[in-house]
């Protein structure tokens, strides 16, 4: 018996590229974004409205370490990129994780394991004047879990190009099975809406603000994780619906000595009484004309669910002691250098990166049953991927 905890994997990163407009305050409006995406290494591609153009025929790969509370994930990644009569852009990815797992849950409450998981997607986007329609498809498998996704995005250009405007929708359905259980079988399904809004403020200055709503039904919880009633072991209880509400609002600035600062919040409350706060700020600069460095500090601090419990005291009907429910913060610092190799083998462009992320957690009401003490750990995170441009 194990306790899973399934995560989204990080995606290749690539460099945010600006439209261009045939009005004057457009053309200005897209050489900062340019600009900005450049010093900031790609950080407007995720504040959720984006500039309406094609990214360039590009590939990448990346190699990533994960290395934390008992856990560690390493694999491969792909991603090519091709433009098509310069209306359509076509993608694919390719995306491995090896997991050795000995969390606290798992050596608490049963046995070490390691698995394997793989991501397979598709996207296609396409132009058209000032509005660009993405769609994008994901396919998951790993011993016990599938998941299969599809998401459409529309970006539109307005005011003379100084504003986005985006619009999301993703929807996945999983199913979920149970090593050692074949009787137990059950599927969840997720929904995702996106809207979002860039604003040009000055020619230095832009700020993006993100809502999202979620909602989930189906089995939420995991069928090896267990909570404690007065010492004793029992199986988790979650509710089989769940919805979810955030906003984002990011700043972002050109400090005009080729170096660029942005400062993001995000706040996160749901129906299981979960409310969440994200603060980040980051800075990047240039080191002549081939280096790029940033760095940023990100806090994070989370309130617990309503069934969430360390050690119940009474049964109820919804029951976890999944730490990801419980009342914790954190604190990460990240550092990420790019070297720009120049035109090799018939490319464009090629650029090697490499990103790491040291992160502390904290957790208040989680404790370790071999101790008694509130449970805390350390995670590092490191990328190294290749970009070549065509």
């Amino acid at each position: 018996m194990c306790a899973k905890a399934h995560a989204a994997p990080p995606a290749c990163k690539g460099v945010a590229v600006a439209a261009t407009d045939n009005t004057t305050h457009a053309r200005a409006r897209w050489g900062l974004l340019r600009h900005l995406a450049a010093l900031l290494g790609g950080v407007l591609a995720a504040s959720g409205a984006r500039a309406v153009d094609l990214p360039e025929d590009s590939g990448e790969a990346l190699f990533h370490s994960y290395n934390g509370g008992g856990v560690s994930a390493s694999g491969p990644a792909l991603l090519v990129r091709k433009q098509l009569a310069d209306k359509v852009s076509l993608s694919a990815s390719y995306y491995v994780d090896a997991v050795s797992n000995a969390s606290i849950d798992v050596v608490t409450t049963a046995s070490p394991y390691s698995e394997q998981r793989t991501e397979y997607g598709l996207g296609a986007e396409y132009v058209y004047r000032d509005a660009k329609l993405s769609l994008t498809t994901t396919s998951s498998k790993e011993g016990d879990y599938t998941a299969n996704g599809v998401g459409l995005d529309i970006t539109q250009d307005t005011f003379g190009g100084m504003t986005s405007v985006s619009l999301g929708f993703t929807r996945s359905n999983d199913r979920i099975s149970k090593q050692g259980a074949p009787e137990f079988a059950d599927e969840a399904a997720h929904w995702q809406y996106r809207l979002g809004v860039t604003q040009v403020l000055s020619p230095r200055w832009v700020m993006s603000a993100n809502a999202e709503a979620l909602a989930d039904d189906g089995f939420l919880g995991s069928p090896y994780r267990v909570a404690r009633v007065f010492g004793a072991v029992v199986p988790e209880r979650t509710p089989r619906t769940r919805s979810a509400r955030a906003v984002k609002f990011r700043l972002i600035g050109d400090l005009g000595t080729r170096d660029a600062v942005h400062v993001d919040y995000r706040y996160f409350w749901d129906t299981w009484d979960i409310k969440a706060h994200t603060a980040e700020v980051g800075y990047s600069r240039y080191f002549g004309e081939q280096w790029l460095a940033d760095t940023s500090l990100r806090f994070y601090r989370q309130d617990k669910a309503l069934f969430y419990s360390d050690n119940a005291t009474t049964e109820t009907t919804y029951l976890s002691r999944n730490r990801q429910l419980s009342s914790f913060d954190s604190i990460g610092l990240g550092a990420k250098v790019a070297y720009k190799l120049g035109r090799i083998a018939g490319t464009s462009g090629l650029k090697l990166n490499a990103a790491y992320e040291y992160t502390r957690f904290k957790f208040s009401d989680f404790t370790d049953i071999r101790t008694g003490a509130p449970y805390a750990y350390n995670a590092n995170v490191l990328q190294v991927y290749l970009t070549a441009t065509f």
